[in-house]
């Protein structure tokens, strides 16, 4: 009887160990994960892109707010923020005031649900099934109250006036460091709010890359990208499953991919599905999904899946 209660007592300590660890250090344990990823024409100079997504700030996280700050450092070429910048109604002011020297840099961002409506309290359950997901094009996002309008204007109107390129259902260019790019956005696909149709066509022919950023990563917006030869395709959303099984993986992704696709760099093409990326066929594209910076304040939870940002060097094909 004393060893059973042994091990019951280890195995009590050991969880409330592991769920200390998930609230309270692991989602402070932020990592910068650097890729090369060989999209460029042969010739072509390397460029440094910061990839940024779903930060969920509330003004009194300072540890997070240092950390972001200080990706300026990094002197990226190009940022790229795809979204979930918000947590809260008053973090706007916040949030220009942690991303300020990245606001020098040439960049350019798309939309996440907790831009549009603030986090509220949910079963977790609900992540593994999709009852929290759709809505009808333009709606709010069902729940039994109205949600909380964070203010959507003002986060746009505030990295647009430092010269970020807003790629809410647009296209762009931007000449980086003397290389071309073609940048095509859609707003948050999460929201049914994104309208690829408006923007489609296919990757100009004089740029060195076109470039996809969605906030999340849904099938029918990377196959469309990549239909249209995308060369990168970035998005968030995921948080890289927050919690992951040690050796198995993520178990959700919040989306209709695939969870060996949850975070980090992969290959798609246009039906590639729950195909592994080495069944990708020649010229397919790169996909970069972002493990996030943060999450829902209703639920801090990371387990092997810290939060951080991406510094991506596209480099010249072989």
């Amino acid at each position: 009887m004393d060893r059973v209660w042994r091990v019951l007592s280890a195995g009590a300590a050991l969880a409330v160990g592991g769920v200390a660890y998930a609230t309270w250090v692991e989602p402070r344990w932020f990592a910068l994960r650097r890729v090369e990823v060989p999209c460029l024409p042969p010739g072509t100079r390397p460029l440094r892109v910061l990839h940024i997504s779903d930060l969920h700030l509330v003004p009194r996280q300072r540890v997070k707010r240092t950390w972001v700050a200080a990706l300026s450092d990094l002197q990226p070429d190009l940022v790229v923020d795809t979204g979930d910048n918000l947590a809260d109604h008053a973090a706007v002011p916040a949030l220009l005031e942690t991303v300020d020297r990245l606001l020098d840099v040439p960049g350019a961002f798309v939309l996440g649900s907790n831009d549009y409506f603030a986090p509220r309290a949910k079963n977790p359950l609900r992540y593994f099934d999709d009852s929290h997901v759709r809505v009808g094009r333009g709606e709010r996002p069902h729940d039994d109250t109205d949600p909380e309008r964070l203010p959507t204007g003002d986060l746009v109107g505030g990295l647009t006036a430092r010269g970020w390129v807003d790629l809410t259902n647009r296209r762009a260019r931007l000449d980086v460091q003397g290389v071309a790019l073609e940048l095509v956005g859609v707003d948050d696909p999460h929201l049914d709010y994104d309208d690829y149709a408006s923007v489609a066509g296919p990757a100009a022919d004089d740029v060195a890359l076109t470039i996809g950023v969605t906030h999340a990563p849904y099938r029918r917006i990377l196959d469309a990208m990549t239909e249209d030869r995308a060369g990168l395709v970035v998005a968030g959303h995921t948080h890289g499953g927050q919690l992951q099984v040690p050796g198995y993986g993520a178990l959700v992704t919040n989306c209709d991919l695939d969870t060996g696709r949850v975070a980090g760099l992969s290959r798609w093409w246009p039906g590639a599905g729950s195909a592994p990326s080495s069944q990708a066929p020649p010229g397919a594209a790169w996909l970069h999904v972002s493990a996030g910076l943060g999450g829902n304040p209703y639920t801090p939870f990371r387990f092997w899946c810290r939060p951080g940002a991406t510094l991506l060097t596209l480099v010249p094909r072989p």
